[in-house]
């Protein structure tokens, strides 16, 4: 660990590195861990009043996350959301200089300079009478973390709390490292596997052939005349069509629990874990409820449309309930988590009717059993690769 002798050497920050090497390290959630580190720091002697510190993140929303602790009211965890780094809070603060100068930037804030940033006037106002940030050195590439320091002792920090806080920035070195790789890790599988495939993902579940069977509502979407739109609009213009409408379903899905697998162009694949048959009518409700607000939503989008002088869009949505296969398929180093199975190929089939009975919402005879909301049969029906006519519903209404 970075500068462990030194910092062993010092009588202070020892019970610090102590309790970092056998349990600290071990904390999973890095708030918690700033928390706890920086309570022993201030119990050593060190006069911490206020720390932060910021680490990037590679997110779809985030650029980074931050941690602020106060002494006495404990820490808190703040999003930094892509732009921050553009914007007045950012450019021209403490942070952004340790980071261009890469070295320790040291202000007292009872004889600020004419022009400081404001967040340094915000640290006077509280109360702090000096302020020390730190580089973080950390083994990947990428931007620099930074921690800072501010204390409300009237005399400031000394030369040896300085010393003390550079050592400490040295021991959450490593730990923070750990939590910005895990982080990258759980973010870009959530992103573009989904939480749960993340999840066993992550817990080992990568062997190809690896997989289990578990039984499923399963949801299949589609957008309508997706081929005209793309030979009739911009490229631009399509992209950000298919962006808004994929949003809509997947947040119709994760406000009622479903979790897409995969998209496949305009086409959205999710399902609604089943596995326990005795809620299984809970999970097929929900996945009424998700394709209702799917269809109110893209109504509300189509008046936002006409106004703009566009042409509304529509979807259709099969829904189907079965066992499946849940698991890795694909080559021996480029795999895919995906489901198969005849349930699958069913909720697909389904959809395809959709635009042949002209109805936004279709589910099968097996769906229909489950479920407790009421459902109109519209009687049987071919599905391709079926053998034998299938009894399909819609909504009532």
């Amino acid at each position: 660990m970075a500068d462990a002798a030194s910092v062993a050497e010092n009588a202070r920050l020892k019970p610090v590195l102590d309790w970092l090497l056998a349990e600290g390290r071990l904390e999973r959630h890095f708030d918690r861990f700033v928390d706890q580190l920086m309570k022993r720091t201030v119990a050593a002697g060190v006069p911490i009043w206020r720390f932060y510190i910021g680490l990037e993140l590679v997110h779809p929303q985030m650029v980074a996350t931050g941690v602020l602790w106060r002494r006495g009211e404990g820490y808190e965890e703040m999003p930094r959301l892509h732009g921050i780094l553009e914007s007045p809070a950012y450019i021209g603060s403490p942070m952004q200089e340790v980071r261009q100068k890469a070295a320790t930037v040291r202000y007292c804030l009872t004889d600020l300079p004419e022009r400081a940033h404001s967040v340094l006037y915000e640290l006077q106002a509280g109360g702090g009478t000096d302020y020390v940030a730190f580089p973080m050195r950390l083994g990947r590439s990428g931007s620099m973390p930074v921690a800072s320091f501010a204390t409300d002792r009237a005399s400031g920090f000394t030369d040896e709390d300085v010393a003390d806080l550079r050592r400490l920035v040295d021991m959450m070195a490593p730990i923070a490292e750990i939590y910005v790789y895990r982080n990258i890790a759980a973010t870009v599988t959530d992103t573009y596997l989904g939480h749960i495939v993340g999840e066993q993902i992550l817990g080992g579940l990568i062997k190809r052939g690896d997989g289990r069977e578990i039984n499923a509502v399963l949801w299949f979407s589609d957008l309508r005349d997706f081929t005209g739109l793309n030979e009739r609009m911009a490229a631009a213009d399509l992209l950000e069509l298919l962006n808004n409408y994929l949003q809509l379903v997947g947040d119709a899905l994760k406000a009622y629990g479903g979790e897409i697998l995969k998209f496949i162009g305009d086409g959205v694949m999710a399902y609604f874990p089943a596995e326990d048959a005795l809620f299984l009518p809970m999970v097929t409700n929900n996945a009424i409820g998700a394709a209702r607000r799917l269809i109110d939503d893209i109504e509300s989008a189509n008046e936002a449309r006409a106004a703009g002088g566009h042409d509304p869009v529509r979807c259709g949505v099969g829904l189907h309930v079965g066992p499946v296969t849940f698991g890795n398929i694909g080559t021996e180093d480029r795999l895919d988590f995906t489901v198969i199975g005849p349930a699958v190929n069913r909720a697909a089939r389904l959809e395809s009717l959709t635009k042949e009975l002209g109805v936004p919402i279709l589910a099968s005879a097996e769906f229909n059993a489950v479920s407790t909301l009421p459902l109109k049969s519209l009687g049987k029906h071919s599905l391709r690769g079926v053998p034998e006519p299938v009894e399909v519903f819609t909504l009532p209404d």
